[in-house]
């Protein structure tokens, strides 16, 4: 080859190399330090209208007029014309502050989703109380995309020892646990924790009822609850174990189960747990109605509604309960309860989820769930021809949902609208349960009766850090990279996807694109210097963003 000719083409491949790198380098296209306003610094000019957000708060490096505040409720900046993502590579970034102790869901941090078509991505912290029995997930941080793509059938992990009934799922310090309900005349309520595939670690039994029903964490430990389930309920025979439950227990170090008090002796068996303003508080299966919190390593008596009540969660300050002695549905604000209404034609409630920003409750004998709208249920429609709707958690962008009698799940796509997505348990039995939810590993775990099996599904492509959030200012970053999506916390990678082909997910969509809004609820706390990329960041990039607290 001539000189010229060698040299020419040394030329070419060398601008192609540099475009090609100038083009893999992350592009800013939107960028919100919120100093004082919600103008767009990327150069883009991208306009953003704001509502009820507080432009008076200190950053994270107590910085005046450094951060945005979110109330929680109302608050949220929409973002009409952000560039589009389409199938390539796109970073988030940006500061985050959370208080502890709250009375609230923490709720979405950034969102662009189109639910019609089920395309975008959600970036938040998932807080699920009341599903069914437990608070399954406590401040894990979620980061999803979609294209309207879900696993062909749920993964059967495994029947969970020889359970009957897989009471309760609960996420704690990067695990999954199950709780259980056993038949035998000899057996009690065990613990497990999720091992991958369909293996599980038995952790013992913390009491001698047949079953551990509920699990919430607090103050960074796992706590679980007994009962003398009543399997009859369930239209199974009854267990022969006797003995009442209505104890408390922690795990400890080494898996080591530490007695932390019990109900008053008549409590057979306590329905269910929830961490409200920092406490712990715990509500009684069966009659007579009792609703306890802890204090001073005791369980002191609170007042009631009258009626028991069931499934707890925490919403706009306020502890809601379902019930199972009438179709109602009641809230505590900490001293007081008061009745928010009867749901048409029910005669019990069941279980709750946050969805865009409103409390939603399913109830028995129509499996119709419920949303509350300026303080009237409106009713979303009928989960197929099942009699019971149970719980229900939003993952990825949906608020899904389990049934009584077939065990069945289904997505709520809006409206009356409810697609069923599978059938979990087809054990030949009059009562079949989909009963407990949690999502682990970026997938929608289930737990089933009368098989005792769990099972899970993904929607999209998800990653979720399963560990508590701490309280206070945090650095986070999501990364959508060409094959996987990736989360940081504080510069560190915490967590990544299971791979993907980019083609498999065009995120192209006239949403607009939403900081402090999106599938669960408002954003409750602060946010600072908010990064939109074209482009993934690399790790060195993330730690750089880390260091520097606006």
């Amino acid at each position: 080859m001539p000189k010229t000719m060698f040299a020419f083409a040394w030329l070419c491949a060398g601008l192609l190399f540099a475009v090609w790198a100038e083009a893999a380098e992350p592009k800013l296209v939107g960028h919100w330090p919120f100093r004082g306003d919600v103008r767009d610094h990327s150069g883009n000019d991208l306009k953003a209208t704001a509502k009820e957000v507080n432009l008076e708060v200190a950053g994270p490096a107590k910085e005046p007029r450094g951060a945005a505040g979110f109330n929680g409720r109302a608050s949220r900046i929409d973002v009409a014309e952000a560039p589009q993502l389409g199938h390539g590579e796109f970073s988030l970034s940006l500061w985050a502050n959370t208080d502890a102790n709250l009375g609230d869901s923490v709720g979405d941090l950034l969102s662009r989703y189109d639910p019609a078509t089920r395309t975008g991505f959600h970036l938040g912290l998932y807080n699920h109380g009341g599903v069914t029995n437990s608070q399954s997930n406590s401040r894990q941080l979620h980061f999803g995309i979609d294209q309207g793509k879900l696993e062909p059938a749920f993964k059967d992990h495994g029947r969970v020892g020889n359970a009957v009934y897989v009471f309760a799922l609960c996420v704690h310090d990067g695990h999954l646990y199950a709780s259980t309900c056993h038949a035998g005349a000899g057996e009690a309520g065990r613990v497990f924790r999720f091992e991958g595939g369909d293996h599980w670690k038995d952790l013992g039994s913390p009491d001698k009822a047949n079953a551990i029903s509920a699990m919430a964490v607090h103050n960074g430990r796992l706590f679980v609850a007994s009962s003398k389930y009543r399997l009859a309920g369930s239209a199974l025979a009854e267990s022969e174990n006797k003995n009442f439950g209505g104890k408390i227990f922690e795990l400890g170090d080494n898996d080591q189960w530490i007695a932390r008090g019990a109900l008053p002796p008549e409590t057979e068996a306590v329905a269910s747990l929830v961490v409200f303003r920092g406490k712990l508080y715990a509500a009684s299966l069966y009659r007579p109605a009792g609703f306890y919190v802890y204090e001073n390593e005791t369980w002191m008596a609170c007042a009631t509604p009258g009626k028991r009540v069931e499934a707890l969660t925490v919403f706009n300050d306020a502890l809601y309960g379902t019930s199972y002695d009438e179709g109602s549905v009641f809230r505590f604000d900490g001293e007081k309860w008061e009745h928010l209404g009867t749901l048409p034609d029910a005669t019990q409630t069941y279980g709750f989820a946050i969805h865009r920003g409103e409390l939603y409750v399913s109830e028995w004998p129509k499996a119709h769930v419920f949303r509350l709208s300026d303080g009237k249920w409106v009713d979303t429609g009928k989960l197929g021809q099942e009699l019971e709707a149970m719980p229900l958690l939003v993952y990825n962008g949906k608020m899904y949902g389990g049934t009584l009698p077939s065990a069945e799940v289904y997505r709520y796509d809006g409206d009356m609208n409810w697609a069923k997505i599978g059938v979990l348990d087809t054990t030949d039995t009059k009562y079949r349960r989909a009963w407990s939810m949690a999502v682990h590993q970026g997938r929608l775990f289930t737990g089933t009766l009368p098989s005792g099996h769990v099972l899970s599904i993904e929607a999209g492509r998800n990653v979720t850090s399963d560990h508590e959030l701490k309280p206070g200012w945090h650095h986070l970053a999501a990364i959508r990279a060409a094959d996987r999506l990736r989360l940081f916390v504080d510069g560190k990678q915490v967590a990544e996807s299971a791979p993907f082909s980019s083609q498999d997910f065009d995120l192209t969509t006239s949403a607009p694109l939403q900081i402090g809004f999106g599938a669960q609820n408002y954003f409750r706390g602060d946010l600072s210097d908010v990064r939109l990329y074209q482009g993934a960041l690399s790790a060195e990039q993330v730690l750089e963003l880390a260091k520097k607290a606006p």
